[in-house]
């Protein structure tokens, strides 16, 4: 019983996703209020007649009152979480049990992100906006199929990836391996691709290296890097094109003779994943959505910081190339019109702050002169705008109303601002959404281009099998030595034996841990996979699903604590002991001293740890802050000393400088 919708100020259904029961529910309750010999509503209508109450009342409140409810739950116990953004209403519901408010509220705030990653700063306006809602249909059903199966695919990694869990990327560990595959995208791959003539014009700005959901290598040129935010939401994409069909795809153990991976080669064709099939089938929803084509990029906004600053929402083309079921290589490319971007991004921001201070009550010269200013980027909008005839009106209007002796027209400012913002947010839809017409030149790498690159790939076929075992058992607590996480060389007067250093042995009474380390975006841990063909060290059975139970709960009740300002948890649950700790450091390893933790309210958005990290660094000016968090999972037994020792240890051990970053 889940249900996602967001819905204009209107009560117009923008966009929904339900599962079958939720539908079969709705089905049930309208179906049985029609007349007889009348067929049953389209669904659509029936969703928007159920919801059209909650979505006007919540308007009206807002109108009236300047607030709204954020959540409620009914009589037959279904939990309704509300947000608004801008003009637009996310709605969650939940009537399983299976979710809380606050996977609700996570659940809607992500789809908010792929949304942005799509649609870019389209997403600022709201009427350009409810093309997410095209007229056409089947446009409509391929449009929402795409974006369902997107949350259907975030659903299963969240509910079984430890990184979605956590919100970090997980890396595969094996230092030599990620240090060639890094060298190689620099060397043979991007540089080759940038100097080729067959690349339209658009330079590769990043290449990285998926096994399932594991970042294998990652290089940027310019030393740029990408948001955290960003590459979720990359791999979401990719394993929605893709799927990880895991006794598909990887060879078992036993098929694994060495680490060459030289055995019998299989190549088998990822099917859907489970929760495509069981996705509602609406009427909306009867247009199969072909398979995805390599050769055609997906356009994808991101955030960069350059010279100028950060911007948010820069368009690129993504381009995901299948290299083996499982293994998938990731181009990511600038656009030659980026500038373009970056010029509707200062004009919006400049028009929304002056928005903001006259809304304040800022009237007159002095709102002008608290921006970028508008004086300042005058001449500047006056060049940029000379193609567009629409916008060179609204811009006209606004400067005579603006500028005009006196003053006069500044009291009447507000929507003039909100025009220009949309006619803004329009060019750059015309420029980044729209597809070309069928004379232009297409502005992608050619399809000869993308068949080098992937053939430029064999040097992983001896690691192929190797890498897709590796991806299920990353780091295991009773085989894997410590002296293979860390990533720094020991000093050679330390002799460290891999075959006794396992993490049982190392910390008796261990069960489980996660690291994370949120200045960088990269987490560690155990595997967690009980599969059919792949399990970790604790089975297949109700043990092994009870731990992973305990580790989804527990990272759900730090959360909770965490938004209550507390920055380290201890709890006894039956036969176990858990344990979480968020610190931060400088940038030579010191603990810095931990000041107070921002308490925020229960509706508040899920807690942000970046965000954590720049609160914590005003403290700090000057100084390179860096924030980690550990969980742990220990057996009840053990005396708490000895818990809070082993901690300490693991967290020193864990997050030694690495001479093969990430990112």
């Amino acid at each position: 019983m889940k249900c996602l919708l967001i819905a204009s100020e209107s009560a117009e259904v923008l966009f929904h996703w339900t599962d079958p029961e939720f539908q079969q529910n709705i089905q049930a309750q309208y179906g049985a209020s029609q007349e007889e010999g009348q067929g049953l509503p389209a669904f659509e209508d029936s969703i928007s007649t159920l919801f059209a109450p909650i979505i006007i009342s919540c308007s009206t409140m807002v109108d009236r009152l300047g607030d709204s409810y954020t959540s409620f739950t009914t009589e037959n116990n279904h939990i309704y979480v509300l947000h608004q953004f801008d003009e637009c209403l996310y709605i969650a519901v939940n009537g399983d049990g299976e979710e809380g408010e606050d996977d609700l509220r996570r659940k809607i705030y992500v789809m908010k992100k792929i949304i942005e990653v799509l649609f870019g700063m389209v997403t600022l306006s709201s009427n350009l906006l409810r093309r997410l809602r095209p007229q056409d249909t089947e446009q409509r059903a391929r449009l929402w199929k795409h974006l369902q199966s997107l949350l259907e695919t975030y659903s299963h990694l969240r509910e079984n990836d430890q990184s979605f869990l956590v919100e970090a990327v997980e890396r595969l560990i094996h230092p030599t391996l990620c240090e060639q595959c890094i060298e190689f995208l620099e060397r043979r791959l991007v540089q080759q691709l940038n100097s080729s003539v067959e690349r339209a014009r658009e330079e590769v700005l990043h290449a990285f290296i998926l096994v399932h959901t594991k970042l294998l290598a990652f290089y940027s040129r310019n030393a740029s890097t990408l948001a955290t935010s960003d590459l979720l939401a990359l791999i979401i994409m990719a394993q929605n094109m893709y799927p990880s069909n895991t006794d598909l795809d990887d060879p078992g153990p036993e098929d694994v003779e060495s680490t060459s991976g030289s055995g019998h080669e299989s190549f088998y064709t990822p099917e859907p994943s489970p929760t495509d099939r069981d996705m509602a089938e609406d009427s909306l929803q009867t247009l199969e959505v072909p398979p995805p084509d390599p050769s055609t990029p997906r356009r994808v906004f991101l955030e960069i910081s350059s010279k100028d600053g950060l911007y948010p929402m820069m368009p690129h083309s993504m381009y995901c190339l299948p290299l083996w079921p499982g293994i998938t290589l990731v181009l990511l490319t600038k656009i030659p019109t980026n500038n373009v971007a970056a010029s509707v991004y200062k004009y919006l921001e400049a028009f929304a702050k002056l928005e903001k201070r006259l809304s304040e009550g800022q009237e007159g010269s002095a709102a002008t002169r608290g921006t970028l200013t508008i004086h300042d980027i005058r001449s500047k909008l006056d060049k940029f705008i000379k193609a567009s005839a629409q916008l060179q009106n609204v811009w006209t209007e606004f400067k005579n109303r603006a500028f005009a002796r006196g003053g006069t027209g500044f009291n009447k400012l507000i929507p003039w601002c909100k025009n220009m913002k949309t006619q803004l947010c329009g060019i750059y839809r015309q420029c980044f959404l729209i597809d070309s017409g069928p004379g232009d030149i297409p502005q992608r790498l050619s399809p000869g281009l993308q068949e080098r690159a992937q053939t430029m790939v064999e040097k992983l076929m001896d690691w192929k099998d190797f890498l897709l075992v590796k991806s299920k058992r990353n780091i295991t607590m009773v085989s894997y030595p410590v002296s293979e996480i860390i990533l720094l060389p020991y000093p050679e007067c330390i002799d460290l034996d891999p075959i006794n250093l396992t993490y049982l042995e190392d910390f008796p009474g261990l069960i489980h841990f996660i690291c994370v380390d949120r200045s960088t975006g990269q987490m560690i841990a155990p595997s967690l996979n009980i599969t059919e063909r792949t399990t970790s060290e604790l089975g297949k059975g109700p043990v092994a699903q009870f731990i992973k139970s305990k580790v989804w709960s527990l990272v759900s009740t730090t959360r909770r604590f965490l938004r209550k300002g507390y920055s380290t948890v201890t709890l006894r649950d039956g036969d176990f002991y858990f344990c979480y700790f968020l610190w931060f450091e400088n940038e030579t390893g010191y603990k810095l001293e931990a000041g107070d933790i921002p308490i925020l309210p229960d509706d508040s958005a899920p807690i942000g740890m970046l965000k954590l990290l720049r609160y914590y660094s005003k403290n700090h000016q000057g100084e390179v802050v860096k924030c980690y968090e550990l969980l742990t999972v220990h057996l009840g037994v053990i005396p708490t000393e000895i818990i809070l020792q082993h901690c300490r240890q693991l967290a020193s051990k864990l997050w030694e400088p690495s001479r093969n970053p990430l990112l």
